[in-house]
């Protein structure tokens, strides 16, 4: 049994569900002790097709209805505001669309992840579209935390297959920005390997990892990096 904690920051507004359940239920069987938080304190919301079988295959479906809907973690999470992440050796940040509107934009979920990457013991694991946190993440000097640093995550040419002419989703919200165009902007050293069935990149204590097919390998790698023994 280890004795390694994570803090997983999950959105409210909609996570995508593997994203989230394959971390969390791979490092709870690793023996992690895991504690989940959202911006309010609220249960996360998870996004509707992430669970349809038809989008995700009814296996993937299953799995996450089930934990979404029995986990206590993720029934009771606590406030951001209310944890400190040096107090974790690992924060998570699963994605989906939903933390463009949350996650990305709380300070209390960036300063988790500066904390995470700046501090002698943490690590970060960041999936998917919650990468885009890193458009808004500053040091204290002013200059932005993936400034030169090698990252993976959602694509525009993935974007683009799933939004309008307009930018608007299947909901029918408009996407507010595109992951890679911002994380570009600051200095981002961007790569999702598109012509790799996955996708996970570890850059001292930041790993970032492209979308839902790369969770399982991106967690296998936050473990690692832990060094957890199995």
């Amino acid at each position: 049994m280890s004795d390694t904690t994570a803090l997983f920051i999950v959105s409210e507004a909609g996570y995508w569900g593997e994203e989230c359940v394959e971390p969390l239920t791979t490092l709870s069987e690793a023996g992690v002790d895991v504690t989940v938080a959202t911006p309010t304190g609220a249960q996360p919301v998870v996004d509707e097709r992430s669970v349809a079988p038809d989008e995700v295959g009814e296996e993937m479906s299953q799995k996450v209805l089930e934990v979404h809907e029995n986990d206590d973690r993720l029934a009771d999470p606590v406030p951001i505001a209310t944890v400190d992440a040096t107090d974790y050796d690992a924060v998570v940040f699963p994605g989906g669309h939903g933390t463009q509107w949350d996650i990305n934009q709380d300070r209390h979920a960036r300063q988790a992840l500066l904390s995470a990457v700046a501090g002698e013991k943490g690590k970060a694991l960041v999936v998917c579209h919650a990468v885009g946190i890193l458009a808004f993440t500053r040091e204290a000097d002013g200059s932005y935390l993936v400034e030169d640093r090698e990252v993976t995550g959602f694509p525009n040419e993935w974007e683009e297959g799933i939004v309008d002419e307009n930018d608007l989703l299947p909901d029918g919200r408009k996407l507010p920005y595109w992951i890679e165009d911002e994380v570009t902007a600051v200095g981002g050293a961007w790569d999702a390997e598109l012509d790799q069935e996955t996708s996970v990149t570890v850059d001292g204590d930041l790993i970032t990892a492209r979308g839902p097919g790369s969770s399982a390998a991106a967690a296998e790698t936050l473990i690692d990096e832990l060094g957890i023994e199995a």
